[in-house]
């Protein structure tokens, strides 16, 4: 958590560097509500008041016997995980911006990811994130020349593919394991498998041909929306304008499973989720969402959802995100919310008079934390509903500003595996989590790529033809 504070300065000078007119996303993560700059400092003051009050190192030595059977599990059964946003986080180092060998894994970094910290972990397998910005307006998107497409998504999308597939060619502890047999081979070895997941349909640009570019670039999952509706599937955090998906919505789809990539539900409406798992004939991910119904956030699971999340054959990849995981820190969210915007309304044209009114309010209410016992309550929800054949774990490392208490970085994986011993999961069960369950979601999808190839060629439909009945030409 120290080193995310740390570091908020800088995030709020490359994420959110347009956040002058007060409205930005909250540095709890880039996941959910919009809050004004003057909120994001000020609720940065309170968790390093809080953090320094209250985080210790993070220990994954066995100081008891249920971390001690944590770790005997993960020595076997190594952790892999759903959500990492490292490459973003090269991309916005406020040192070394873009710079794969300036940010160097072999020291210890600013961020919550590295190579020591991997290993502490018992990381076995990464899906990195290779995570663009869904809003067009965003400043990664800013003209490039005479030329520079707009906004840009493919253009971006392909440099944190390079960023990515740089980071990983620079170190042997990371190697390139695209199939689920390659990443058993990597378990074996000791070295972390490494796959890509693009993290929203935006990149596509309607097109299915770059969608298959993508893949053989070595995207293993799409997430199907980021916070933006698109012109063919609806957003959690945007308005629904689909009822889910389009027929190219439901055709993308399609071809993620001849592909063989996983069709990842994070980020997605409801309506979105059903409609995917109406469509799929492959299981499908969510990589790094919680339970609804214990905290009523909107990139939160329902139960009605989890409920089918077993016939499908899919997983459920709970994050490390405060506001997912935490019901007291989602109600802070929402109260900073609203008395940001009571002040801009009280205050129109005054930014500092609406900063002084919202620090006020700060600083008479304390910045509640999530904690262990509340992701492991997550998770715990999710097996009850889906089973345990369905629950995977999706942390979200770098791409968060504010940690669980007792999660702050990679190293810590075995925490979380210690709890859920305690609470009386058996030994076959944690290696489930830990990478059984994704693993064998990832197998599965590559049958299913298989069998399909063999009659179906790929898909040459466009959006105009399937949603707007223009007809191809003569």
């Amino acid at each position: 958590m120290l080193n995310a504070v740390a570091g908020l300065a800088s995030t709020v000078g490359a994420r959110y560097r347009d956040c002058s007119t007060l409205v930005c996303p909250s540095p709890v993560s880039r996941y959910h509500m919009r809050v004004p700059a003057a909120a994001i400092l000020i609720l940065a003051a309170s968790i390093e008041a809080s953090a320094q009050a209250t985080v210790t190192p993070s220990k994954t030595q066995p100081a008891d016997a249920n971390m001690a059977r944590a770790l005997r599990v993960l020595r076997t059964s190594p952790v892999m995980d759903g959500h990492n946003d490292l490459p973003w986080r090269i991309r916005e180092d406020s040192v070394h911006p873009h710079d794969v060998e300036g940010y160097d894994l072999r020291k210890r970094t600013p961020g919550m990811t590295d190579l020591a910290r991997l290993k502490q972990g018992h990381v076995g397998a990464q899906f990195w994130s290779i995570y663009i910005p869904g809003e067009r307006d965003d400043p990664a998107y800013r003209s490039n020349g005479a030329v520079s497409s707009t906004p840009g998504y493919a253009r971006v999308q392909i440099e944190q593919i390079d960023i990515a597939r740089r980071m990983i060619d620079k170190y042997p502890e990371l190697q390139w394991a695209l199939t689920a047999d390659a990443v058993r081979a990597n378990f074996k070895k000791g070295t972390v498998a490494s796959l890509l997941g693009l993290e929203g349909g935006h990149a596509i640009e309607n097109s299915l041909a770059l969608l298959r570019q993508y893949y053989d670039l070595g995207a293993r999952y799409m997430t199907l929306t980021h916070n933006v509706t698109l012109d063919w599937a609806d957003a959690a955090l945007d308005s629904a304008k689909h009822r889910g998906l389009t027929p190219f919505g439901r055709e993308v789809v399609r071809e993620m499973n001849r592909l063989g990539m996983l069709v990842d539900l994070s980020h997605v409406s409801p309506g979105t989720m059903s409609a995917a798992l109406d469509v799929t004939e492959a299981p499908v991910i969510f990589s790094h969402s919680g339970a609804r119904a214990l905290v009523d956030h909107k990139r939160n699971v329902p139960d009605s959802i989890l409920a089918r999340v077993p016939k499908n054959g899919g997983v459920v990849m709970v994050p490390f995100v405060s506001a997912f995981v935490s019901r007291a820190v989602k109600a802070d969210d929402d109260s900073l919310e609203a008395v940001t915007a009571r002040a801009k309304k009280k205050h129109p044209a005054d930014t500092a008079a609406t900063r002084t009114e919202v620090a006020a309010w700060r600083a008479s209410h304390k910045r509640p934390q999530a904690t262990v016992t509340e992701v492991a309550d997550a998770i715990d929800h999710v097996r009850k509903i889906a089973g345990v054949d369905h629950v995977g774990i999706g942390s979200d490392f770098d791409g968060i500003t504010e940690n669980v208490v007792g999660l702050e970085d990679v190293s810590t994986f075995p925490v979380i595996f210690a709890e859920l011993a305690r609470r009386g999961w058996s030994d076959a069960d944690l290696a489930k989590l830990a990478s059984g369950n994704i693993l064998r979601v990832l197998k599965q999808a590559e049958d299913v790529s298989a069998r399909l190839k063999k009659t179906r060629k790929p898909s040459t439909a466009t959006i105009d033809q399937l949603d707007r009945g223009v007809k191809p030409r003569a």
